[in-house]
């Protein structure tokens, strides 16, 4: 395994300083943290005045939790021996770039910090009970990869990136806003919910065997790859049948049907993994997954806003 003491660090050049810092908190990653917070902010539009100061503050703390989330991933990979300077889909900064361990750790501390006194500011204006939710959520971030039993090293990672980073958002930022929490909000969300968690499955398709190598009982080694990649295929399939569900229960307008134009990215991630083995290989298909996630989300947003506008 490897060690601090094992690794020669490179200083951070001035000219290239601030992309390093960028790609610490994989950019890439971040619109699943956007897309929820807008979405939640869609469906209370339905029910109250926005409170755009609300909805700013609750982007901004997620955007941060989620970047802190990903820098504490960083940390105990490279700590645990997971992450090499051949590793893919990682923000590298401390094996490639020579970022100390101990600074990523404290800016990821730093972050959540910030997170916090953005939280006091939400429940100020909304309710307390939050704090413990928000805190809950923080915990949840940092043991996904941190503690003695990392959430993502086991079958359960894709029900709590679901959950957390996708139902748990959207009804915080409806919530803040309406003031309640209903059915339609709810089920709304269950289509987000699976698609963050195929994120999730479809980095640890892409990892499955360095995963495997490591001792990691991920739900893509438990099901073996084939199987793994059909059941990305059912999330996908899952998420945007559960639309038209809702819209012929009269839970959503027929603008949410514009999800639809989302689908050819779902249908390439799905094929992308196929015949794949090399990490490398999947990563066009694992980046698909979350513009699959992004676009569903965004379009999602867009026909619930049409719904209320026309």
């Amino acid at each position: 395994m490897q060690t601090e003491t094992k690794t020669s660090y490179n200083p951070v050049t001035p000219n290239k300083g601030w992309k390093v810092w960028w790609k610490l908190t994989r950019p890439h990653t971040l619109t699943a943290a956007f897309v929820p917070v807008l979405l939640g902010t869609a469906l209370a539009i339905h029910e109250t005045k926005i409170n755009l100061g609300l909805f700013f503050a609750m982007l901004v703390a997620s955007l941060l939790i989620q970047a802190a989330t990903n820098m504490f991933n960083e940390y105990y990979d490279y700590k645990r021996g997971l992450d090499n300077e051949e590793s893919v889909g990682i923000g590298g900064t401390i094996v490639r770039d020579g970022v100390k361990p101990k600074t990523i750790m404290q800016i990821a501390l730093g972050l959540y910090g910030v997170s916090i006194l953005i939280g006091v500011y939400i429940c100020m204006n909304t309710s307390w009970w939050l704090a413990a939710i928000g805190l809950f959520c923080m915990i949840i971030g940092y043991l996904y990869t941190g503690g003695p039993l990392p959430i993502a090293y086991t079958p359960f990672g894709e029900i709590f990136a679901g959950f957390f980073m996708g139902m748990g958002i959207i009804l915080i930022s409806f919530y803040i806003q309406a003031g309640t929490i209903t059915v339609t909000s709810i089920l709304v969300s269950v289509p987000i919910f699976i698609l963050v968690g195929a994120i999730l499955l479809s980095n640890n398709i892409r990892d499955l065997d360095g995963d495997k190598e490591f001792g990691r009982k991920t739900l893509a080694i438990l099901l073996g790859r084939k199987k793994a990649i059909y059941l990305l295929a059912s999330m996908f399939t899952v998420s945007y049948i559960w639309v038209f569900v809702l819209m012929m229960m009269s839970y959503s307008s027929a603008w949410m049907a514009i999800v639809v134009l989302s689908a050819p990215k779902a249908i390439q991630a799905t094929k992308g993994f196929i015949g794949k083995t090399i990490p490398i290989q999947m990563m066009p298909a694992m980046k698909a997954t979350a513009q699959t996630n992004t676009i569903f989300g965004f379009l999602l947003s867009i026909g619930l806003f049409l719904d209320y506008f026309i």
